[in-house]
């Protein structure tokens, strides 16, 4: 099997990793809070299981990140990683108790530490023009899950009967359905995935870009014969051989005041605040439909199905606007969709006024500009972070944003799950939090026009190629 095709299928590999990883979230999440009632819950108990996934992905995912860089592998990760997705939905499946729930979303949420290896991975086999592009399609797929996920929940509600001494339901069977697609996808990554070796892997990056840069250093080496230059080249010409060449030293590479830099943090709280609103949102509304409109889980399902419609036509659309206009634009744009978004719930959501056509009209706008920003703030944050972060160290660095984004995602919920009669209070700060970093982007937004030339100062042979993406 030649390179192309083992390139091709480790990224179908990853694709599938992604799409189930949305599928366990649409098919779990309409279902969760009704569960939880049937094991005799408190209402917070919903914040409690949608974090603890968060939490567990939140710790693990630097140590996916760093095991990655340190060995310059992902297969033996994600084999590793999916163990605990197959053992805690399966725990999720049993539903004994509502801590035994809990702890299920705890296990699972293991799992999904090693985003963080794949993300790196994808930096370092993409170029910096490619990556937005890559990125958008790579979360597509996640949300193609979102959106087949409900259509899987109108089958598995239909489930009652028994498999020994388990009950299967249309809240049980959600586990028993993912720890089954989980187990499938071992097999597509013991036999679909290849860790590519570093010469293949530096082959096949044969852009121009990457060619020039590698002409650029040898020039360079020539001229000044320094070693300085030299590693600078190896750091930014896109091979793998110089990642497992200084793999046995990784503790070199890290450099914890990169995470400082005006530009990383304000990506950084670009991640934080665009998740924490909407895991709050989502978490708010199972109870709001179910209070307002009636809604069970045939109706939150379709609910969610049309969302994952929207949020697939706006990464499309993001993955088009990103050949065209730089990702600080993208960013600004999608700010904007979210900044008007939180006025509008904070408006109409906190207390839906008139009868129940305006309440489900006000409802559906809402959420409506809620999905739509999404799609410009993740790719956009996701691609420019790692053009400002080393390239080397993508994995830990990766891992340190999504542990990032794993605690908006577990404050989220628990900030909604409490304030659930305070809708004010709640949407406020939510509104807030945007205001802050609508202000943050303004003030450092002509920092992040060419984010790599930060990075790289010292390299005036690579300036160039940067401020082009």
């Amino acid at each position: 099997m030649d390179y192309r095709q083992k390139k091709r299928l480790t990224f179908l590999t990853i694709g599938l990793l992604f799409l189930l990883s949305g599928i366990e979230y649409a098919v779990i999440l309409p279902t969760i809070w009704m569960y939880l009632q049937t094991l005799e819950a408190a209402p917070y108990f919903l914040g409690l299981a949608l974090s603890a996934f968060s939490l567990s992905g939140l710790l693990t995912g630097p140590l996916f990140g760093h095991w990655s860089d340190r060995t310059g592998t992902t297969k033996k990760i994600i084999l590793f990683a999916n163990l605990f997705e197959i053992v805690g939905n399966f725990m999720y499946f049993m539903g004994f108790s509502k801590w035994l729930l809990l702890s299920s979303r705890l296990v699972a949420g293991i799992g999904a530490g090693a985003g963080s290896s794949i993300f790196g991975f994808l930096t370092r086999s993409t170029s910096p023009e490619d990556r937005a592009t890559v990125f958008a399609a790579v979360m597509a797929c996640r949300q193609a899950g979102l959106l087949i996920g409900p259509a899987f929940n109108i089958f598995l509600r239909l489930c009652d009967f028994h498999l020994g001494p388990f009950v299967v339901n249309k809240f049980t069977s959600p586990g028993l359905f993912m720890c089954l697609l989980w187990t499938l996808l071992q097999l597509a990554v013991i036999f679909m995935y290849w860790d590519l070796p570093p010469l293949e892997r530096g082959k096949a990056n044969g852009n121009s870009i990457s060619h020039n840069r590698e002409e650029e250093s040898e020039q360079v080496e020539e001229e000044n014969d320094e070693e300085k230059p030299l590693m600078a080249s190896q750091e930014l010409g896109g091979s793998y051989g110089s990642v497992s060449h200084e793999s046995s030293r990784p503790e070199s590479l890290y450099k914890p005041a990169e995470f400082l830099r005006e530009e990383v943090v304000v990506l950084l709280a670009a991640q934080f605040i665009t998740l924490f609103n909407q895991t709050a949102l989502e978490t708010m509304v199972t109870p709001m439909t179910q209070r307002y409109f009636g809604y069970g889980e045939l109706e939150n399902s379709v609910m969610y199905c049309l969302c994952g419609i929207e949020v697939i036509a706006g990464f499309l659309f993001v993955r088009w606007l990103s050949k065209r206009v730089a990702e600080r634009v993208v960013l600004a744009i999608g700010l904007i969709i979210c900044n008007i978004s939180g006025v509008w719930c904070l408006i109409f959501l906190a207390n839906p006024i008139g009868g129940f056509p305006w309440q489900l009209t006000e409802f559906i706008i809402g959420v409506f500009l809620q999905v739509l920003g999404l799609p410009f703030v993740a790719v956009a944050q996701v691609s420019l972070f790692s053009k400002v972060t080393a390239e080397k160290t993508q994995g830990f660095s990766q891992g340190v944003r999504r542990s990032v984004g794993g605690l908006a995602t577990i404050l989220g919920p628990l900030w909604a799950g409490g304030l659930t009669e305070n809708m004010y209070i709640m949407m406020g700060v939510m509104m807030a939090l945007l205001a802050i970093l609508t202000l943050m982007l303004a003030f450092s937004y002509d920092r992040l026009v060419a984010p790599t030339t930060e990075v790289h100062e010292e390299e005036p042979e690579n300036c160039d190629q940067p401020a082009d993406t």
